[in-house]
């Protein structure tokens, strides 16, 4: 997404040609690499874990924290790589974004205001999808393995509500439903005027 941000801004005529169906195809294939990875890292850990008390997990979905704090031994080692490995993955991804946002930023001032303009609506909702994700990613995998009772509530932002304003965000971008949404205000304004 960092990288297609970029080219799509700062390089927007070459756009088709350096972002060809290869390089999408090598990008997809690291982002499955990496997921594949990280997965296998933690079920490892986890499938080696003796559980002997209770099966349920006080948690909205089957998480390595909660379920680290059922098993019968200690999950310190396990609790470390967890750390290691997940906060790496959320607290790099939000890096490398953050990062490209802040090229793409300072390339802007090259332009004319209209290309600014543009660039800074698509930019602007982008990093606030970021930051609503990797915000309380990071929040809860970049610490050791400790469990705080607003972790089931961060849980259900970044994994519910994140995933639903998404298309909210990027339709409010949209030309067309920017101006039914000022006809629709225009509208209820002088409804309330006439009717007072």
């Amino acid at each position: 997404m960092a990288y297609d941000r970029y080219v799509a801004i700062c390089k927007p005529l070459h756009y088709m040609t350096i972002m060809d169906q290869g390089r999408c195809k090598k990008i997809m294939l690291g982002v499955w690499v990496g997921g594949v990875l990280h997965t296998a890292i933690l079920l490892c850990f986890v499938f080696q874990l003796p559980f002997c008390g209770p099966n349920v997990i006080d948690h909205y979905f089957c998480d390595v924290h909660p379920l680290l704090k059922l098993a019968c031994t200690d999950t310190s080692i396990a609790a470390i790589v967890e750390t290691a490995n997940s906060g790496t993955f959320s607290l790099g991804g939000f890096v490398i974004l953050f990062v490209s946002y802040t090229v793409i930023l300072l390339s802007l001032r090259n332009q004319s205001a209209e290309g600014r303009r543009k660039a800074l609506s698509t930019c602007g909702s982008h990093i606030a999808v970021v930051i609503m994700f990797f915000g309380p990613c990071t929040f809860i995998y970049m610490r050791p393995n400790t469990t705080f009772a607003e972790d089931k509530m961060v849980a259900l932002f970044y994994t519910s509500v994140t995933p639903t304003l998404n298309p909210l965000i990027y339709t409010l971008r949209n030309t067309e439903v920017k101006n039914a949404l000022k006809k629709l205000w225009c509208r209820k304004v002088l409804w309330k005027a006439n009717y007072k």
